[in-house]
């Protein structure tokens, strides 16, 4: 019997905007999600999104149809070059700027998006912010420049339905503001869920035809066949520590669910070299042995942590004139200590919210550790590690806007543009806006960079295990994100903040959430059926390795299991793989 396979790549004013809402949400196209943004300052903006939605005059083609002034600005109707837009000015608080009147409902989520430029200087704050009735919601952020448009994409829910006023502030009250292409597109809880649905089916799976012959090459009908996952691509894992080395129950439980780790702190500077010059790797070096023992990839984490609360202590006295040497020494030894070993470091830890190093090292400080990281190891993608780019977008200093801001700074340091970078987003969630983490994902995708959810937990709470399978299931079916580590080491003293069993290793509601979703998505799952009369089976399966086994009457050696992988892509448009067995 021959077992061939191929993929087939088949892939499968406030009355006026009420008005707008129902006819959107049951237009013919209400179901489609635009993932696309961009990351460059352009000449002239491209359209809106989704013609606007349910924004009123979103091109300006209407003069000043439906804006209106917030605050104390001037507002004007401008046009440049045949592209019309709208422009704030004479402001003198942030919040002087043009806005529009909108109706928002509760249950509905919104995607916003716009096009942003301002008349003088670079690197200006404009943020989207919309006033409801139970307060004020920051909906997304742009680094708006003179000269060009940015693209600012953002997303928000409300606690309640009533009135509301989108505008457009900045604390530099020194700038005016011009907007064009504005667009506030809401979506259903299904609709939102269809996008999550229709994209794990286009990024997370394959239809796989598998057809049966005999010795002769005639197909072999009314064969039994049984597909289990045995691993998969998608990397989902979990934080361990030093815990886990003396505790075979532990190791049991994680061991049969992730495939992916990082160590919780035993990678960190003042683990290993707590006393100045006596370097001491045992308990990594042995997680790391644990781990490779389980085939499970390990990310570094981290070589430079930029709050100095977490520095080893002698680094604090040391002088400024040798900071660098020791910097230097730091990563180097553990780069080259782990060189090969690992799929990722975290070269710098949270450096949009503290500076210890550019302060003490200089601008570029950021910039030199990557270009030393990508001379020690120049085939591990180094990451950008930080919190709060997902998941608050009151914080000015992470928004998406921010950390690329970052990263431009990091590429552009001579010998820096061409070394592997990833992008780290540490993910510690409260309440989760779903269309805020869907807009800042389209974001940052769209510097063709990987994205890792690196330290993903949600604060405890009634809701915690509903808000950890959102999270869960907004990112995994991101198109841009490539893995995810949730951050639950387990502790005898207790989890950081989140824990997924209790002490005995029993799942709490949080575990539930994981195994329910790693069953879903594909983790031993068995798929069986029947082989049609040509020989054929076909079904979707999530990339992955595969366990497959065919049973029939003519077959002496039925238990015989053959390996197949599903991949992520493919060179080809069909593989084929012949088992021969005989019947």
């Amino acid at each position: 019997m021959k077992l061939c396979y191929f993929y087939d790549l088949k892939h499968d004013s406030n009355n006026e905007s009420m008005k707008n809402n129902m006819r959107l949400l049951f237009g013919v196209n209400a179901l489609s999600y635009d993932y696309s943004a961009s990351t460059k300052c352009l000449e002239k903006p491209q359209k809106p999104q989704y013609r606007g939605g349910i924004i009123i005059n979103p091109e300006l083609d209407d003069g000043l149809k439906g804006w209106s002034t917030f605050g104390n600005a001037k507002i004007r109707h401008q046009e440049s070059n045949g592209n019309k837009f709208i422009v704030a000015s004479n402001r003198s608080q942030p919040y002087d700027t043009v806005s529009q009147k909108l109706f928002l409902q509760k249950k509905l989520l919104y995607t916003l998006s716009a096009w942003i430029q301002v008349n003088k200087g670079s690197n200006v704050l404009v943020t989207a912010t919309l006033k409801t009735t139970s307060g004020f919601k920051h909906s997304g952020a742009v680094l708006a420049q003179s000269h060009c448009w940015s693209f600012l994409k953002g997303g928000l829910t409300v606690n309640q339905s009533g009135p509301a006023v989108l505008y457009f502030e900045s604390e530099d009250t020194s700038v005016e503001i011009w907007i064009d292409s504005i667009s506030l597109q809401p979506f259903t809880r299904r609709q939102w869920n269809s996008h999550q649905d229709q994209s794990i089916q286009k990024m997370r799976k394959r239809n796989v035809r598998i057809k049966v012959v005999d010795a002769q090459g005639n197909p072999l009908p009314n064969a039994t066949i049984s597909i289990r996952q045995k691993k998969p691509s998608f990397p989902i894992g979990s934080a361990i520590n030093k815990n886990i080395l003396n505790n075979p129950t532990y190791q049991n439980w994680f061991t049969s669910r992730f495939t992916v780790t990082t160590f919780e702190n035993e990678m960190k500077w003042y683990s290993t070299e707590a006393i100045q010059g006596k370097e001491d790797y045992s308990v990594p070096d042995t997680m790391l042995q644990f781990a490779k023992r389980h085939n499970i990839s390990v990310r570094g984490h981290n070589v430079f942590w930029e709050d100095p609360r977490y520095h080893p202590s002698w680094l604090k006295s040391i002088p400024r004139q040798r900071l660098s040497s020791a910097t230097k020494t730091r990563l180097n030894s553990a780069l080259s200590r782990y060189k090969g070993q690992l799929i990722a470091w975290d070269v710098v830890n949270e450096n949009l919210h503290f500076d210890y190093f550019e302060n003490k090292m200089g601008n570029n400080a950021s910039a030199t550790f990557y270009n030393w990281a990508f001379e020690a190891d120049g085939e591990t993608t180094m990451f950008l590690n930080e919190y709060n780019t997902l998941e608050n977008p009151k914080d000015g200093f992470a928004v998406p806007a921010k950390y690329l801001k970052k990263l431009r700074e990091i590429q552009s340091f001579a010998g820096n543009s061409n070394g592997k970078m990833g992008i780290g987003l540490e993910a510690h969630f409260g309440s989760p806006n779903l269309p805020y983490i869907r807009s800042s994902l389209d974001t940052l995708s769209a510097t063709g960079l990987p994205i890792w959810l690196t330290e993903l937990d949600v604060r405890s709470g009634p809701y915690q295990a509903k808000h950890l399978e959102q999270i869960l299931r907004e990112t995994f079916s991101h198109p841009g994100v490539e893995g995810i580590v949730i951050w639950a080491a387990w502790n005898p003293q207790g989890c950081w903040v989140m824990c997924l069993t209790d002490h005995n290793f029993k799942n709490l509601p949080t575990g539930d959430v994981v195994d329910k979703l790693l069953g879903e998505w594909g983790l031993n799952k068995l798929t069986t059926g029947k082989i049609d009369g040509h020989g054929l089976y076909e079904t979707s399966l999530f990339h992955g390795d595969y366990e497959v086994k065919i049973v029939h009457p003519e077959v002496k050696n039925s238990s015989l299991a053959q390996r197949i992988n599903v991949a992520p892509t493919i060179a080809t448009q069909h593989k084929t793989l012949l088992i021969k067995v005989q019947a």
